[in-house]
């Protein structure tokens, strides 16, 4: 009797320190993922130390050697078999942990041709030449660095807990995702024949707009295809002084981008989601000299492969109709190229859904938000776009200081420095923290089907 009392008394101490208790509002972790916060707490500092090195040390795209070395490095001391000089400077590595579910996680290894101005101590001074010849600077300005010391984490933390789950897991380092044929390279390599097919593929990205230690997920269309276009407007050339005897290609590619507007505002429906975009133009000499042609630099941005046809067939249309209008030959008719562009990314609703839930174990659901599509690209979407359908998720990594979230709302403040900005810095240990935690807790209830 006294033995059965003791065991009834056991029994309701460990249900009580399982229930999470907390402040009104607030959750804690559930008892489930304690060893995944305190391993956390364990891997943070030499998981800062890596990203500062990360961070000081960005590659271009297609010239990630050294940072796909140095995570090869990283996943092999933690017992992965690893397979360099996928996709080119891509990586695969597998943990087999017997029977279960095939679980693949995705990282980006390269930066961006940007001179860093945020003024931190492990600020980077790298300078390089693209593939242009050019001297550029080199930064994480779109936050790789912190995408890739989570990937790290994430793989020492499943490692550490094998006890706890059953599957393989797969951790590809992926290259020149900012150029958009990474995912593909690696696709064309053999990613899904060469290695374990995935059940599931999983990513993470930081958010810029996002409080550090949250994360938001949005479910089906949560990134835009994009394509990188180039244009050319042609003209006849002569002196500045005598206009009429010359067809000005400035004058002509000054109203082709007018009208281009009217593909977005006049020709797509209101409720539907493009953007044609000219970055970049290019002429002439000389004060005194119209030129010969015009050269374009065009980004256009989609959600589906209807849309995506659509714009493109404008932007030729228009140019060619005021080519025509101001009189050119058809020799001299514009050039419209699509050089480069990826498909839209679509989450997978009942895997976004599932990967929500473990994060609001994790993490509390006040720290679990909704996000909305945007127009952003990733080529993370190609995994799911093969015959078979794989499921996939890309989740936000809030990475911003709280208080400078509060500050950017304030009447007259300025607004926060974006992605791909030379002044974007991320609040490094509440960001980390979280998005190893949200990761590891999302793979490890994916081992569980």
């Amino acid at each position: 009797m006294i033995s059965n009392l003791f065991r009834v008394s056991a029994v309701l101490l460990l249900m009580l320190a399982g229930l999470r208790i907390g402040l009104p509002g607030q959750t804690r972790p559930s008892e489930s993922a304690m060893p995944i916060v305190e391993l956390v707490e364990e891997e943070y500092p030499s998981l800062f130390d890596l990203y500062r090195h990360l961070h000081a040390h960005p590659e271009l795209s297609r010239q990630e050697a050294e940072t796909s070395a140095r995570l090869q490095q990283e996943l092999k001391q933690v017992g992965f078999l690893v397979t360099s000089r996928v996709g080119g400077h891509g990586f695969v590595a597998v943990l087999k942990n017997g029977e279960g579910p095939t679980v693949m996680v995705r990282t980006d290894l390269d930066g961006l041709p940007v001179t860093e101005q945020t003024g931190l101590p492990y600020s980077s001074r790298v300078r390089t030449q693209d593939d242009e010849g050019n001297e550029v600077g080199v930064m994480h300005a779109c936050g790789h660095d912190v995408h890739m010391a989570c990937f790290v984490g994430t793989a020492r933390l499943l490692s550490r807990m094998r006890n706890r789950w059953q599957g393989t897991l797969v951790m590809i380092g992926q290259p020149a995702e900012e150029r958009g044929g990474g995912a593909k390279a690696m696709l064309d390599d053999g990613l899904f024949e060469r290695f374990p097919r995935p059940d599931y593929v999983v990513a993470l990205h930081d958010d810029a707009g996002l409080e550090a230690g949250k994360v938001g997920f949005c479910e089906g269309n949560a990134l835009a295809g994009t394509g990188s276009v180039d244009v050319i407007i042609r003209g006849v050339s002569g002196h500045g002084a005598w206009p009429h005897m010359t067809k000005d290609p400035i004058v002509l590619a000054s109203q082709t981008i007018l009208a281009w507007q009217t593909i977005v505002s006049r020709e797509i429906r209101p409720l539907d989601s493009a953007v044609v975009t000219v970055g970049s133009i290019h002429a002439g000499t000389k004060h005194n000299i119209i030129p010969d042609e015009v050269k374009l630099q065009l980004t256009i941005r989609f959600y589906s492969d209807e849309m995506k046809t659509h714009i493109l067939e404008s932007l030729e249309r228009i140019a060619r109709g005021l080519a025509q209008a101001a009189g050119l030959p058809p020799e001299l008719a514009p050039s419209v190229k699509v050089v480069e562009g990826i498909d839209p990314t679509y989450n997978t609703p009942e895997l976004t859904r599932r990967l929500r839930a473990s994060a609001e174990a994790i993490l509390g659901k006040e720290n679990v938000v909704s996000r909305e599509p945007v127009m952003g690209g990733e080529d993370f979407g190609l995994y799911g776009k093969t015959p078979s359908r794989i499921p996939i998720c890309i989740f936000w990594l809030g990475a911003v200081n709280p208080d400078k979230i509060k500050q950017s709302r304030l009447p007259e403040a300025k607004p926060l420095p974006s992605l791909h900005s030379s002044g974007y810095a991320p609040d490094p240990e509440p960001t980390l923290k979280t998005g190893v935690k949200a990761m590891t807790a999302g793979v490890m209830d994916l081992f569980r089907r």
